[in-house]
């Protein structure tokens, strides 16, 4: 019996070994060396991993600006000085970033709307837009339960009133609150705008005035006033042009129901 204990150590400790020996020479051979570019591109990118660059991942940007062929500028959580770092390490021309930062396209706070039901599910808002919409009688606003906020990697938003805030001081364009917002009401923008439409309504004035007091009702006033054409109605809501809009503040001036806002670099 301690002869078979034996040999079957002896075998355990033999099959062990060779398959030691197969994954040490698997290793040497087979190992591909990480290409130290990528590795010093990676290191100058924030790690947000955000995708504002337009890639899954810091990974992947690094990989592609290792290959070549793709611009140094494209990092906005990183802004001018990544893109200055990465730029260097490549050899090119340092490019400037579009900083960016996100704005909350509705203003419809809790004195203004009204609420259609009681909701009392999962308290998010990817599951209470699956509801008829919300629960507000406004359906294209601000749901209010923070999905945004958590996914914001530096703590740039809160939600007051019902309605998500972000701070622009904080905000460093990622992006996540975007792609996380279900009501597609979060867009990023020019650091430089000065000029928002806090609204997001598609319905007409009337109807979308009775769901919100604070409602764009496409009275076009704030196209025709606008004297470099930087703002139009489509479908039935102000939507600016940043690259036209030199931030003189005449929509927001005549907007009957002062949905269109200059905001300084602060809170949005």
């Amino acid at each position: 019996m301690l002869g078979d204990i034996l040999i079957a150590f002896s075998v355990v400790t033999l099959a062990g070994l060779v398959l030691g020996i197969l994954l040490a020479l698997a290793a040497h051979f087979l190992f591909v060396k990480e290409d130290e570019t990528v590795i010093r591109v990676r290191e100058c990118l924030p790690g947000v991993n955000c995708g504002a660059c337009g890639f899954t991942g810091c990974d992947e940007y690094a990989k592609a600006l290792a290959g070549g062929g793709v611009k140094t500028n494209l990092c906005i959580p990183g802004a001018d000085a990544v893109a200055a770092k990465v730029a260097e390490i490549l050899g090119v021309a340092a490019e400037d970033v579009v900083e960016k930062t996100a704005y909350v396209h509705c203003n419809g706070n809790c004195n203004v709307t009204t609420k259609k039901v009681n909701y009392e599910g999962i308290n998010t808002c990817l599951a209470s837009s699956m509801l008829y919409g919300g629960p507000d009688t406004c359906r294209y606003g601000c749901l209010g339960c923070g999905d945004c906020a958590k996914v914001c990697p530096v703590g740039a938003i809160c939600v007051k009133d019902g309605v998500a805030h972000v701070d622009s001081r904080i905000c460093i364009g990622c992006g996540m609150c975007v792609k996380t917002c279900p009501k597609h009401i979060i867009e990023l923008v020019p650091q430089t705008a000065k000029t928002v439409v806090m609204c997001s309504s598609k319905d007409k004035g009337a109807v979308a005035r009775k769901a919100c007091k604070n409602a764009c009702v496409a009275c076009e006033k704030c196209e025709i006033n606008c004297p470099e054409n930087a703002i139009v109605v489509e479908n039935n809501i102000s939507v600016i042009d940043y690259s036209k809009c030199t931030s003189c503040g005449k929509c927001a001036e005549v907007c009957p129901t002062h949905c269109i806002k200059t905001v300084k670099a602060s809170v949005s």
